[in-house]
């Protein structure tokens, strides 16, 4: 196959052959040429001609051959990507009926279109609870409070972990006021191990959310800087604030 250096060199030999001069009888000092000198000529240019129509011919052919490979690329791409697309979404009829059977009391899941499964909304609640009918477990700062979650489960899951954003503001140390969450089961890539892993599933996600008003609320290791240091300063205070955010934005 002719490389597109070896087209550009015979397209140059070509153009010059055909410049070889000889038209009316006379050569380059304007002598006169004998005729079998201009039918050679003649013979040369008629090859050059011949030879340039062979180059662009070929010319079309490999550039014919390039967009057949680029469709092919581009077929291919699509193919995949709708591929993935398939995996994803048979793994969440199966992932979302495993998370309905198992919600904690405290959450509630909601689909805008349930036609879409990689597109939900989690409501979150910490209240109090009743244990043994006799004692009251305080669920933390955050009880009375309903917070909402957007989660968007992206086309590579399950390889890669949902993206999910805070929709309510809240003074908390793993949320900031703008919704970017601090959860180990969320990062993509995590040292300690605790990252997302293919076995992980929706259920583990709410779970995980769930526990951020709970056990897994996390003063040492915050995401919102000013609002781990606000509770290592004055916890009263802290809380004072976080129930006023309840109040405002969170009923």
């Amino acid at each position: 196959m002719e490389s597109a250096r070896d087209l550009t060199q015979l397209g140059a030999a070509a153009a010059s052959w055909e410049a070889v001069p000889g038209g009316g009888g006379e050569d380059e000092g304007g002598r006169r040429t004998s005729w079998n000198d201009r039918c050679s000529r003649s013979r040369v240019q008629t090859r050059c001609r011949w030879v340039k129509a062979a180059v662009m011919l070929t010319l079309a052919s490999k550039l014919k051959r390039d967009d057949g490979l680029k469709g092919s690329r581009t077929s291919a791409t699509a193919s995949d990507s709708t591929r993935r697309v398939s995996v994803r979404d048979r793994l969440l009829v199966k992932e979302v009926a495993e998370l309905e059977a198992n919600l904690p009391c405290t959450c509630k899941v909601h689909f805008p279109d349930p036609n879409k499964l990689h597109c939900f909304q989690l409501t979150v609640s910490p209240e109090f609870f009743v244990l043994f009918c006799v004692f009251l477990i305080d669920e933390g700062y955050y009880q009375g409070g309903k917070f909402q979650f957007e989660t968007e489960v992206p086309d590579a899951y399950n390889m890669v972990p949902p993206k999910v954003r805070c929709l309510t503001r809240i003074w908390h140390p793993n949320i900031t006021e703008t919704g970017e969450i601090c959860l180990s089961l969320l990062r993509e890539h995590s040292i300690d191990g605790t990252g997302w892993a293919p076995t992980r599933t929706l259920k583990d996600v709410v779970w995980g959310l769930n526990s951020l008003f709970t056990d897994l609320l996390n003063f040492d290791d915050p995401l919102n800087i000013e609002a781990a240091e606000h509770h290592l300063r004055d916890k009263e205070d802290f809380r004072n604030k976080v129930e006023d955010y309840i109040k405002r934005y969170a009923r």
